[in-house]
């Protein structure tokens, strides 16, 4: 996984194989199968590069079929689904070994004039910069290297630090941003956006039972991941990922989370189901 800047950009520079075909790199890593922003954020640059200028990423959707192995390239295979004047749509189909791995269905829009109105930003969030960095209270032993690509600040879950809601039980605030100095490029934004959305997003459906990811209590896998941009904004600014989990039940939890700049602009949301299971204390690891 990226440690750095240019580590992450290489990431997103994918190989043209053929017409809408395209291959990814990857890194070494000590996850034990590819991290699911990163096959996302590979998907939305391979759907961009079939589509004419004057489009900009609307939404994503997609569902994470099969682990992927970190040593083995990534090829994404874009389908045309549609070429319209207002949106254009596309399927991208992403394999390893010859097996699906993951698929994505990526809308993209043009700009238009429109009615105005958005949510308002939490009251009463720290500046990121008081924030508790989660990388400086690890356990001995564990390594988090491999994520700073991304800058993490903890605001406060309903575990501890956020008031308590008796009708929202499952919520967590963290301030967060990917990478520094990113190019201006909005596609190289978006992805950059999306590559870190999958990050601290499962700590709401935890916080209700006083688990934490990093506790090796249990084991998490991605099922799908959806992402909505609302408004411009820059991946490398901080961005408030504000989670609430409806509902956790039948080893699946639902994650759904506002995004907002500091300046207070609902620029985008996103929503993720993902398998959480009770780790087997007599199985090693």
């Amino acid at each position: 996984m990226p440690s750095t800047t240019d580590e992450l950009l290489a990431l997103l520079d994918l190989e043209t194989i053929d017409d809408n075909l395209f291959r990814g790199i990857q890194l070494p890593s000590m996850l034990p199968r590819v991290y699911g922003g990163q096959v996302a954020a590979q998907a939305v640059v391979a759907a961009a590069r079939t589509v004419e200028p004057g489009y900009a990423l609307h939404s994503l959707h997609s569902y994470f079929l099969q682990p992927g192995d970190t040593e083995a390239r990534i090829i994404y295979d874009v389908e045309k689904l549609r070429d319209g004047r207002s949106f254009t749509t596309r399927r991208v189909l992403a394999r390893q070994h010859g097996r699906p791995i993951f698929v994505m269905t990526v809308d993209l829009a043009r700009d238009e004039e429109s009615w105005d109105h958005q949510d308002r930003m939490p009251d009463y969030v720290p500046d990121p910069e008081s924030c508790l960095d989660p990388r400086t209270v690890v356990s001995p032993g564990q390594r988090f290297d491999e994520w700073d690509v991304a800058d993490i600040r903890y605001a406060g879950s309903s575990a501890d630090l956020l008031p308590e809601d008796a009708e929202r039980p499952g919520r967590q605030r963290v301030w967060l941003k990917v990478g520094t100095d990113l190019p201006d490029d909005p596609l190289i934004q978006a992805a950059a956006f999306v590559y870190g959305s999958d990050m601290a997003l499962l700590g709401a459906a935890y916080a209700p039972h006083g688990l934490r990811f990093a506790d090796g209590k249990s084991m998490a896998a991605s099922l799908d991941h959806a992402v909505w941009f609302h408004r411009p904004f820059r991946a490398d600014d901080w961005w408030l990922y504000d989670q609430h989990s409806p509902s956790m039940s039948g080893a699946r939890a639902l994650v759904n989370a506002r995004v907002f700049t500091q300046d207070g602009r609902l620029v985008a949301s996103v929503a993720q189901e993902a398998l959480i299971r009770k780790r087997d204390p007599r199985r090693n690891g």
